[in-house]
Parts: structure tokens; sequence; C-alpha cells
């Protein structure tokens, strides 16, 4: 499946959960419910994915997790913010820099319209 596909299914399973839920709840809560809606999908979907820190060839276990990681080829982060920041978008992008991953999803579940919420980001 194609990047710009992969992409575009994320996105309608988000906005099907934004939809039924609305915003104002924990980002847990989105996170479980896209899980499912990706899965129902058809789409290949790991969450909370323990994400080493390599420092000098040594691996690291820093507490890092990606929220979910589609078809191995995005990663999405799950907020519920009133508004994203620099930093949600440095976190996204340090992610994607430690997983090899070119394309990321920054989410803000914490809006009227979800396509509002949206980042997508490539490197």
């Amino acid at each position: 499946m194609e990047i710009n596909q992969i992409t575009e299914k994320i996105i309608g399973c988000a906005i099907e959960v934004h939809k039924q839920l609305g915003p104002g709840l924990l980002e847990s809560a989105y996170e479980e419910c896209l899980f499912y809606e990706l899965k129902n999908a058809g789409l290949e979907v790991k969450k909370q994915l323990a994400l080493p820190l390599i420092y000098k060839e040594i691996k690291l276990d820093a507490g890092y997790r990606i929220d979910l990681l589609i078809e191995n080829k995005v990663i999405v982060e799950i907020k519920s913010v009133d508004v994203l920041a620099e930093i949600h978008k440095a976190q996204l992008m340090t992610y994607m820099k430690l997983a090899n991953i070119k394309v990321g999803l920054l989410m803000n579940f914490n809006v009227t319209k979800l396509k509002e919420g949206i980042i997508r980001w490539i490197i």
C-alpha cells in the first residue's frame, strides 16, 4: 500500500473516532479507539512501541514510546491539548528519526474539527 493511501486511511479512522467521542477525553482513550478502528480497517498497527535511544553504540532504554506505528511506515503521535506546541512537533520528529520512519502524523483530538488538529510531517 502506498504511503498516501495509508495516511488517508489513518486520517479517516481518526475522524471516525473524533465523530464518536468528540473533544475533551484523555489521550489514552483516543489511542485505544483509534487502534481499534485501524485494526478493523485492515492495517497492521503496533501501539505503545518501545523506542530505544542509541548513544555511542549503546542501546539505552530512555522510556520513549511510539503511540501508534502503522504498517511500519507511519508514526501517529496522539495529543489532547488546548494547542499543539513546538515541543509536540519536536517529539514526533525525534521519534521519526530514532525509528527511521519518514512519515508522521501529529493528531490533537481536543479540537472542534479534527482536520484542524492534524499535522503531517515528512523527513
